[in-house]
């Protein structure tokens, strides 16, 4: 039988209901407890869940046989909470971003780097077939010169959403708005796919809530290396929501990927099994936050927290490591960068 690897959490946010129930769903990992600001929410998360509450980091960090923790605190607090516990030698799956800026990302890099720890981002929609298959089509250079490589993130979030939480829709916990919060994961599956393009030109706005400090909506043109353009649409006021939609084409084919699955896929040159692409890639294990940031499922935390605890039995890099994790917030700073300046920035 596997090692039992023994995992925390630390945030008790709404998030952190999926990482709990995720390690509950995988065989030999096991929930050790948990550590929150509020004593009196991480006791009420602890007895939800069968396990202790601590009082402070220390406290958690020094729990009996920790191994792992998810950190599921707001994203611009990531840095002050995953760092002190890869120096303790804790390994880490980190909710996305990693954080918000740049300079945080790198030294919580660097922190599991120099303490050989595994540091494992939270991208699930890489795990879905659709993306799978997509990837593997991308690689295999079916869609011959790619022309255009986009993504849209026409979500819905009511202006009680961001009332609900002091930190949403804050520059300093927030980072930005739909394009950190909610458009972070298509965008990381598109550059995941084909790449970081080598220059962005965008535009934002915050058109329909009201006292949040970041944008709710935005555009932004990509350009690639290899000449092909791109698109971005993004907004959490596009009501009711939709389906997060990447659209990859090429001079000798085109699919579409929505929350997952393949619902275009057609090439100048057919293969065996082309035929039965759509039908069979279900593409719904995940769910979708398209309209409620509670409909996702929890299989896809559940595919991560099993996946870190192999990668620390068998010592070896998560599946999305945290130098990885880096490319969607480069990308997104880099469209605030050119909307803030109203010129192309390069990557």
């Amino acid at each position: 039988m596997a090692k039992e690897v023994h995992f925390g959490i630390v945030g008790t946010g709404m998030i952190a209901d999926f990482h709990a129930k995720a390690i509950q769903a995988v065989p030999g990992a096991k929930l050790m407890g948990v550590y929150s600001r509020s004593y009196e929410k991480a006791s009420e998360f602890a007895a939800r869940y069968g396990t202790v509450a601590a009082r402070s980091l220390e406290e958690f960090i020094a729990l009996p046989g920790l191994e792992a923790a998810c950190v599921t605190t707001p994203s611009g607090s990531h840095a002050d909470v995953a760092i002190p516990l890869l120096n303790a030698g804790v390994h880490l799956l980190c909710e996305k971003p990693l954080d918000v800026t740049l300079e945080k990302v790198d030294a919580i890099i660097a922190a599991a780097e120099a303490n050989r720890r595994v540091l494992a981002a939270v991208f699930q929609m890489r795990f879905g077939e659709g993306a799978g298959i997509l990837k593997k089509a991308i690689e295999g250079n079916r869609f011959g010169q790619l022309t255009l490589c986009s993504v849209y993130i026409k979500w819905y979030r009511s202006q009680e959403y961001y009332d609900q939480g002091a930190w949403r829709g804050t520059k300093a916990l927030d980072g930005g708005g739909v394009l950190f919060n909610q458009g972070i994961h298509g965008l990381d599956l598109l550059q995941w796919l084909v790449g970081l393009p080598v220059e962005v030109t965008a535009q934002v706005g915050t058109l329909a809530h009201e006292r949040i400090e970041v944008e709710d909506t935005a555009v932004a043109t990509l350009r690639y290396a290899s000449g092909a353009l791109g698109i971005v649409e993004a907004s959490t006021a596009t009501w009711p929501g939709f389906s997060t939609r990447i659209e990859i084409s090429g001079d000798k084919g085109s699919a579409i990927l929505e929350d997952g699955k393949i619902t275009c896929w057609k090439f100048q040159e057919e293969q065996e099994g082309d035929a039965d692409i759509i039908a069979a890639c279900s593409g719904g294990k995940l769910g979708s936050g398209a309209s409620d940031p509670k409909a996702i499922s929890i299989e896809g935390h559940r595919i991560q927290i099993e996946d870190l605890a192999n990668a620390i039995r068998e010592g070896r890099q998560a599946a999305i490591p945290g130098s990885d994790a880096r490319n969607a917030v480069r990308l997104i700073l880099a469209i605030y960068e050119s909307a803030e300046k109203g010129a192309p920035v390069r990557l």
